[in-house]
């Protein structure tokens, strides 16, 4: 008998079978293989593509992208928390407008939208263009091929991940927790820190793992405005199979990416269903 579910299932699971799970099966793979020059990557297996992750120079790198990707994070946590807020107290009609506006520079690549940014942080770009004919400044600042470029960029271009998962997580509060916390007297930072921050941690966790993983790997915004010195693991991973041709260390940093995110999301797993089990209880108790 025929089944559309059935039918559609099967072609869902078709295509992530060959389209996401068997490319990653062939990282994992050639992460194992030893390098070759001619064939990019041989048998016997070897694990010096592992080994080459811990080296120094790769471990700072490594450290580096944390930090960068961190701050980006932390910064959008700290632009969209509030902004998610205030959306979801608005009318559906001008909340709708206000996301269609917030994802409307989405509709142009995002690479376009880096060189953008060149622009706008270059020596002659926008911002000391404004800064010297107000006087503010008597030459202009070098925010260029700096971290703080690259950090600009991450955050520009990943701040909507962290405000849909936001509002979300808003819009699934409850207000009768609120109203009992102010009809027990609690004054606007209680109400934040017992309230909302609490019920919506699952949205903070999901924002924050939506832009930190990419974060690590947006190669062309290191390339683009950090130049040389801010690199990003997708530096290493893009120089390795592109330049450098090992395609073996390549993979091995590619799948180290991927036990991170894993990691990540088994966190968001675990603090999700504290939260559910603390809502349980408190259920419970009322």
């Amino acid at each position: 008998m025929f089944s559309f579910r059935r039918v559609v299932i099967t072609l869902t699971l078709t295509w992530l079978s060959i389209m996401v799970l068997l490319p990653h099966l062939l990282v994992l793979i050639t992460s194992f293989l030893t390098p070759d020059s001619q064939h990019l990557a041989i048998w016997p297996a070897s694990l010096e593509g592992y080994q080459k992750v811990f080296q120094p120079i790769y471990l700072d790198v490594f450290l580096n992208s944390l930090w960068l990707s961190a701050v980006a994070t932390i910064l959008c946590l700290l632009i969209g928390y509030p902004f998610a807020f205030i959306l979801s107290r608005q009318k559906p009609l001008t909340r709708n407008i206000l996301l269609v506006l917030m994802m409307l520079p989405f509709w142009t690549n995002s690479l376009i939208r880096t060189y953008a940014i060149k622009l706008i942080l270059g020596k002659k770009g926008l911002i000391n263009t404004l800064l010297l004919n107000l006087g503010v400044i008597d030459e202009p600042l070098n925010m260029l091929y700096t971290e703080f470029a690259v950090i600009f960029g991450l955050v520009y271009i990943l701040l909507p991940f962290m405000v849909l998962p936001l509002i979300s997580s808003f819009e699934k509060l409850s207000g009768d927790y609120v109203e009992a916390a102010k009809d027990l007297s609690a004054n606007a930072l209680q109400r934040f820190w017992y309230i909302y921050l609490p019920l919506t941690s699952p949205g903070i966790v999901a924002g924050c793992l939506i832009v930190f993983l990419p974060a690590m790997g947006m190669f062309y915004v290191a390339d683009i405005l950090g130049g040389a010195t801010n690199l990003l693991l997708g530096n290493v991973i893009k120089n390795q199979f592109l330049v450098v041709r090992d395609w073996p260390f390549g993979s091995a940093f590619s799948i180290s990416l991927i036990v991170i995110m894993g990691l990540m999301l088994l966190a968001y797993y675990k603090a999700n269903q504290l939260v559910q089990r603390k809502g349980g209880l408190d259920d419970e108790a009322l």
